[in-house]
Formats: structure tokens, C-alpha cells, sequence
């Protein structure tokens, strides 16, 4: 399940176009900060997704014995899986009650009741700072799952994004992008091999994915709806590449908090919009401000791999032509 915790960070960036800055760790919270000049709109955004297993003390904000007490309906035996299950469902909704009341710049939200037991499931819509009104990219958050509940994206969370997104985004006019904990088993299709090579961008792959257990219809919607340009996920600390799929980017973020599991070198994600025409580029920057891995998406001058690879065989076939 995902919570959204609060971490406020100061980035700095050039002068560009209209743009705006997203900032995923991959385990940390959310928050938002605006500066703003004639020339350049800033949005820093920190985007946690953190399942109930990855939950402690120290990083949920709770007392320990507060989080034990949370914890305390998840009897060890279970009798019925049902009741176990809503069970786990009410403790993710105190969790996720007690982020919303007591981080007032969260973003967070539970999302439809319907979908339980599955949380937070919702959208955000970022703004141009010219026009409240006007979105600039809609940001859908899905609850994967995990703790004691399978982890997965059910079909019913799969058929709630698709009628939010036609009843918020018709026409596909407005960019998305896709932020849930867990890796579909798409990840698994495009995982790099004995290291990180193109088209895959990244600096660890330490881990093989651990993917949902199910694909239930999701990536189907994603990769046919032409809106969504990237899907961003945490849970696999040791694992912070980018590889395209389809027509989407599938990326990991960065282990940035002090608690889970794993000794690597801490850091966070990146993600900055361009507004017009719409264009993002993601990035790791460290916990020392060493910056890397960069992926462009969109840009005019931005040329896809798949017209890259046609091209090179024309070229080929045209040297052969003319050496035989």
C-alpha cells in the first residue's frame, strides 16, 4: 500500500521554459513547494510509495509503540483471510488518516472505498502557474498492494483509471504519468542483464525485479492510451534504471531513506516537466548532489530507438548496395 509521507526538499535548476520539477525518492514522502520568477515555474514534489511492510517507527513518523499499536488488529493467526484482510485495510486507513491530518502540505489521499482493500488510489492534477485551471500533466497514484494482501493492481483498480482518466482527460490532450510501489511484470520483460545498457539508462542492478503476482489489465490500458508517457516505481532498493517498453519509460527510483533493507548509496529521482512543448527528463541525483543517469522523453530533438535501430538498417542495406 502506498503512504505518502512529507520530506521538503530545495532544489536548484536553470532557467528554462515553463518548467516543472518532480522529486520521487524511493522511500520518503510527498510535498510541494512553489517558486516562481517571469522566467521559470518550480514545483519540487517528493513522491513516496510505501507498502505496510516497509512501514517502522522511525520513517512512518509514529512512536514506536504507537506503531505497534497501530499494528496490533493483524493477529499472527489467521482464521479467515477476509477478515484479515479488512483488518489490514483499517490499519492502512489510520496510517494514511494520520498522514493527511497531521502533514498539511500532503497530497495524499485514500481514493474511492469501492476499491478496498486497496487505499490510495487517486490523481493529482499539476497546474500552470499562469491558470490554476489549466493542467499541465495529470499524476495517477495506484495502490500495489503488499503486507499480508496480494500484491497486485487489480482489475478493478484497472477499470477505475480508466474511467477517471476519460472523464478527467477525454481526449488524451493532457500528458500522464504513473507512480505505484510495486513493478508490474512488465519490468521483468525489459530488466537489463549483466549490467545496465542501452536503450536501459541506470547506475545499480544489483536485484532482480520483484514484480507484482498478477498482471490483471493495467499495463494494457497504459500502453494503449497514448496520455502516459512513464511509469515510476520503488520497492527494489538495489535497482535504479530506466528501460523504455512499449511506448512508455519504466523506471525505478532511488533508495533514499535511512530505514529498509540494502547499503547503497542513497538517493532520489528526479523528474522535470516542460510544459510547451511537453517534454520530461528524470535524473538521479545522489545524497552527495552527484547527478546521473539522465532519460529524455519527448523532446523535438529527441530521436526514439525504435526509429534509431530503422534507420541504422537503411543505412546498412544502403552501404551494401553500394559496395556490392
Amino acid at each position: 500500500m502506498k503512504l505518502l509521507q512529507i520530506l521538503l526538499y530545495t532544489l536548484e535548476m536553470s532557467l528554462q521554459p515553463t518548467i516543472y520539477q518532480l522529486q520521487m525518492p524511493a522511500c520518503t514522502g510527498i510535498r510541494q513547494s512553489l517558486q516562481q520568477n517571469p522566467e521559470v515555474f518550480h514545483l519540487p514534489v517528493c513522491l513516496e510509495t510505501m507498502t505496510m511492510h516497509h512501514l517502522n517507527g522511525r520513517r512512518s513518523g509514529f512512536k514506536p509503540l504507537e506503531f505497534l499499536n497501530l499494528f496490533a488488529q493483524q493477529s499472527t493467526q489467521r482464521i479467515q483471510e477476509k477478515k484479515h484482510v479488512a483488518s489490514e485495510a483499517h490499519s492502512a486507513l489510520k496510517l494514511m488518516k494520520h498522514e493527511i491530518e497531521h502533514n498539511v502540505l500532503s497530497y495524499s489521499s485514500n481514493g474511492p472505498t469501492a476499491l478496498w482493500p486497496s487505499i490510495s488510489n487517486y490523481v493529482i492534477q499539476v497546474s500552470s502557474s499562469d491558470d490554476p485551471k489549466s493542467p499541465v500533466v495529470y499524476l495517477y497514484f495506484l495502490d500495489s498492494g503488499g503486507g499480508s494482501y496480494p500484491q497486485v493492481i487489480s482489475n478493478a483498480q484497472a477499470e477505475w483509471f480508466q474511467n477517471k482518466s476519460e472523464e478527467i482527460n477525454p481526449n488524451s490532450s493532457v500528458p500522464e504519468l504513473i507512480f505505484w510501489h510495486i513493478p508490474s511484470q512488465a519490468y521483468n520483460k525489459v530488466a537489463p542483464q549483466f549490467g545496465i545498457h542501452k536503450p536501459c539508462v541506470g547506475s545499480i542492478n544489483k536485484e532482480n525485479v520483484s514484480s507484482q503476482a498478477a498482471e490483471l489489465g493495467i499495463m494494457e490500458l497504459l500502453v494503449k492510451r497514448p496520455s502516459v508517457k512513464a511509469i515510476f516505481v520503488g520497492h527494489n532498493h538495489g535497482l535504479d534504471w530506466c528501460c523504455p517498453y512499449e511506448k512508455l519509460w519504466l523506471c525505478f527510483a532511488r533508495h533514499t531513506g535511512y530505514g529498509g533493507y540494502g547499503d547503497w548509496p542513497r538517493g532520489a529521482r528526479i523528474i522535470e516537466i516542460t510544459r510547451q512543448p511537453f517534454s520530461f527528463r528524470t535524473w538521479i541525483r545522489m545524497e552527495d548532489s552527484i547527478v546521473h543517469s539522465k532519460v529524455v522523453h519527448g523532446s523535438a530533438t529527441q530521436l526514439s530507438y525504435k526509429a534509431f535501430d530503422q534507420m541504422i538498417v537503411i543505412l546498412l542495406c544502403y552501404f551494401m548496395c553500394l559496395i556490392f
